[in-house]
């Protein structure tokens, strides 16, 4: 259970929780991207009016003002064309000097035409137009139109003279008037976008400086709110990392940051109390192991005392009991030989009952001789020792090529021979011994197997098989200690190995074991 003190940081051992008063980086990186956000859009919103604006002023100096004044341009052109049309006809009566005034006519109507829709909405276009189009009427039907009607031209161009220059030059007049007006809004409208883009430039630059300040202080920000105190925390992690076990975290920043330092100083000071604990447990531990040095040593020489001053009075009892039978035979009966039978039997049995536990207590205490041992040898050796039980027997024995291990010769020879001679001792008396050893390679060790058709092992003995002096029949059935398999267990462990019984193997037993491949 965990509290947070008046600053939002949580003690173990409360359930107490205290609102953190300060925002956590979280919060910042949400608020700081909220105004980054707003302003952008801000920003974006301007440049887009800006920009929408340059081009409605782009579009009306090239869709309307341009148009307009060309428009105007070829207006005047068409009544200049009827004009000369219609004083070439009124000098010389020929037809074809009206076909200038009719087409300048139809090119009038079109360029009236492209002034209306160019000029809509503005009012100073049309009433332009409105005068050009008064005037050109009142031309139009005091000159030219009396003139192109006439049969007499010449004399009514004559008489109106005067009259058609006045009309004209007015015409010219308002024609300049209209140019004028039209060119004054090009120019404005040139002005505007000049205007537009100068304003467009400063506005792009603005957003580009804010965008500039923007980045660099999100980069401030985050290296004043958050970089330098993860550097800070950071240094007092590397310190506790080095060694400095006693060096306190602290925290500073943001809430959430200091509740990080928090629970890193309570995983701190939880460490350095699992040290202090370790360090007084290796300690005792050492201690222990001193004593079981000691104790060994001991072991040591109490085997020796097994082996020899234990061993030599068991000899004594066993050789003096058949002495006894020898000298004094004619003298004892049945009952009294079976007594000192019974007396050298079980002095025998004591003596290979030390022997083994010697064996047995000696695998893996004593300093082995790690070396190559070449198993097609120790194979061999195996064969020539139990060479007369096997030949009793009747065994058959064959084997797959044996590799070489690292290990203890000697210990590894006597692995072999107990699982041999295991195999030859429990044999099916219906049938002689079949024995196999397998090895194969497996990923990094070898598997070897040695099995047999005896009598076998039942699966619920798997395991009891492998501990010490557990026997599954008598000794008047099979003799021996029970501690074959506890030793060939031992040795196979101690070199690193496994061993157990394959309990789908029959008839008869099949035992597997492993040991790491030669380096």
């Amino acid at each position: 259970m965990s509290s947070r003190d008046p600053d939002g940081i949580r003690h173990p051992g409360s359930t107490r929780a205290v609102p953190l008063p300060r925002w956590t980086t979280r919060r910042w990186v949400a608020a700081g991207t909220a105004v980054a956000l707003v302003l952008l859009i801000a920003l974006v919103l301007c440049g887009s009016w800006i920009f929408a604006r340059s081009t409605a002023i782009n579009n009306r100096l090239v869709d309307r003002s341009s148009p307009a004044l060309i428009a105007s341009v070829r207006y005047e052109s068409a009544l200049v064309d009827q004009e000369t049309g219609i004083r070439g006809f009124g000098m010389t009566a020929r037809p074809e000097f009206l076909a200038p005034y009719r087409t300048g006519l139809a090119r009038q109507e079109a360029a009236e035409r492209q002034l209306r829709k160019l000029g809509a909405g503005n009012t100073q276009t049309l009433r332009d137009l409105t005068e050009v189009r008064r005037l050109a009427d009142r031309w139009r039907s005091r000159i030219a139109g009396p003139i192109a009607t006439s049969e007499t031209p010449a004399l009514v161009a004559r008489e109106r003279t005067e009259e058609a220059k006045v009309l004209f030059d007015s015409l010219r007049t308002a024609m300049s008037t209209q140019q004028r007006h039209l060119e004054d809004q090009r120019v404005a409208a040139r002005a505007d976008l000049l205007d537009a883009r100068a304003l467009r430039n400063w506005t792009f630059a603005a957003i580009a400086l804010v965008i500039l300040t923007l980045a660099g202080s999100v980069v401030v920000a985050l290296r004043r709110g958050v970089t330098n105190h993860l550097d800070r925390l950071s240094d007092d992690v590397r310190t506790v990392a080095a060694g400095d076990f006693t060096h306190p975290v602290t925290g500073s920043g943001p809430a959430d940051l200091r509740l990080l330092a928090s629970d890193i100083e309570a995983m701190r000071a939880r460490l350095a109390a699992e040290l202090l604990h370790r360090e007084a447990a290796s300690a005792e531990l050492a201690a222990q192991a001193e004593e079981l040095s000691r104790s060994n040593a001991e072991l040591e020489q109490f085997a020796y005392v097994a082996s020899h001053d234990l061993q030599e009075p068991l000899r004594k009892v066993a050789s003096f009991c058949q002495l006894l039978e020898r000298r004094y035979s004619d003298q004892l009966d049945d009952r009294a030989r079976q007594y000192i039978d019974f007396a050298v039997d079980g002095a025998n049995r004591m003596q290979g009952l030390i022997s083994d536990l010697l064996a047995f207590s000696r695998v893996g205490r004593l300093l082995a001789d790690q070396s190559t041992v070449d198993l097609e040898d120790v194979y061999e050796r195996t064969l020539y020792a139990l060479s007369e039980s096997i030949e009793e027997s009747g065994a058959v024995i064959t084997h797959d090529p044996l590799p070489a291990v690292e290990g203890d010769r000697t210990q590894l020879g006597m692995l072999f021979q107990n699982l041999v001679a295991n195999a030859v001792k429990f044999r099916d008396p219906r049938r002689s011994p079949n024995i196999h050893i397998s090895a194969r390679r497996t990923d990094g060790e070898w598997e070897f197997a040695v099995e047999d058709n005896g009598i076998g092992i039942a699966p619920e003995f798997a395991e009891r098989v492998f501990v010490v002096f557990q026997r599954l029949h008598t000794r008047e059935q099979y003799s021996g200690n029970g501690i074959g398999l506890a030793l060939c267990k031992k040795i196979v462990e101690y070199h690193g190995g496994t061993i157990s019984l394959d309990p789908d193997h029959s008839p008869g037993a099949r035992l597997v074991f492993t040991l790491p491949k030669s380096s």
